[in-house]
């Protein structure tokens, strides 16, 4: 059973971007309302991308799809968000980025457009850009190709078997933003991931000051590993992978325990991942000993879209079992 809301609610932080993110928030609210999601800014695709491009404002798809995660609304608000117009010069575009593209306008800062959108919402929590700069992702690959742009690293990377070598913000190291700094400082747990490794969850680590405030924390601090590995950007890699890609790009060890779905996946949803060159991430647990980080395996699989997902409930749960296991053994040893 999965009690919301402990005797004492921790302080956490998730930090990352994309579906993944989001889907761990709307878990993870149910425990706590001193919730921060920092989410990252390098995207420059799709809908978010036009708004960017054409508004000269943040991209607003990732912060839209947390807050959407954490509000406490009717259904329909929620429905209404998440719509995509299907015609005319808005095909593609969602209803949610519309709205907060316009409280950007009305606000004059995108952070203050989060903040009033938030109310809007009545979320749980809070959703913090990792940096209000107008910064692009560079990612080089083993063989010295060079590509600008996040939408247009998995498209390079499906062009040919290379491996990409390491991402980049341009400008390089942009200030983040305060209130992200404290909240990791202030944290008394730390999430990063689930999530696109390279687009997603390193380029919150390459902002000046979140690498470091995250490393030099005292919180618990886990990364959840992805379910499959991921077309165009980790073909092929197991856990120590990924671990062994965030800690060269921060510079440091990030975390000390890496959670693991343990439930495969059933025999169709395999076939349809192995046939975009994805499959089940191995957790290969001795090299992440070496890593200096502990393997932790829990039954967290949702597949009932026809995807490989993350059960929001159950992987919060386990998140906070670990927590409270912790606690419980810094208080009684």
């Amino acid at each position: 059973m999965i009690y919301p809301y402990p005797k004492t609610e921790p302080s956490i932080v998730a930090i990352g971007g994309g579906t993944g993110l989001s889907n761990m928030l709307r878990g993870l609210k149910l425990y706590t309302h001193r919730l921060t999601a920092i989410v990252t800014m390098a995207d420059d695709g799709g809908g978010s991308g036009t708004l960017r491009d054409e508004l000269g404002m943040p991209p607003p798809g990732d912060v839209r799809n947390c807050l959407q995660a954490l509000a406490n609304t009717e259904p329909t608000m929620e429905q209404l968000l998440g719509y995509r117009f299907t015609e005319g010069c808005l095909k593609g575009q969602s209803m949610g980025n519309l709205f907060l593209a316009a409280l950007n306008d009305i606000s004059g800062s995108f952070y203050e457009a989060i903040r009033k959108m938030s109310e809007v919402l009545a979320i749980t929590g809070r959703v913090l850009p990792v940096t209000t700069e107008d910064v692009r992702l560079k990612a080089t690959f083993e063989d010295g190709t060079v590509v600008i742009g996040e939408s247009k690293i998995a498209e390079q990377k499906k062009k040919g078997l290379k491996r990409i070598r390491k991402v980049e913000l341009l400008p390089n190291e942009p200030p983040a933003l305060d209130e992200s700094l404290d909240a990791i400082r202030n944290a008394e747990l730390i999430v990063l991931g689930p999530g696109s490794l390279y687009t997603s969850i390193i380029p919150n680590l390459l902002t000046n000051g979140v690498a470091d405030a995250v490393g030099q924390s005292d919180a618990l601090r886990i990364y959840v590993l992805n379910v499959t590995t991921e077309d165009g950007e980790t073909e092929n890699y197991t856990a120590s992978d990924h671990v062994r890609a965030l800690f060269t790009h921060a510079g440091q060890k990030l975390f000390d325990y890496c959670i693991v779905n343990s439930t495969p996946l059933p025999e169709a949803v395999a076939a349809r991942y192995r046939a975009q060159g994805a499959s089940q991430t191995v957790a290969d647990e001795e090299k992440l000993q070496k890593l200096g980080v502990k393997t932790v395996y829990a039954p967290l699989l949702d597949c009932s879209r026809g995807y490989a997902r993350h059960d929001p409930r159950l992987l919060a749960a386990e998140i906070m079992r670990l927590y409270q296991e912790e606690a419980h053994t810094k208080i009684y040893g």
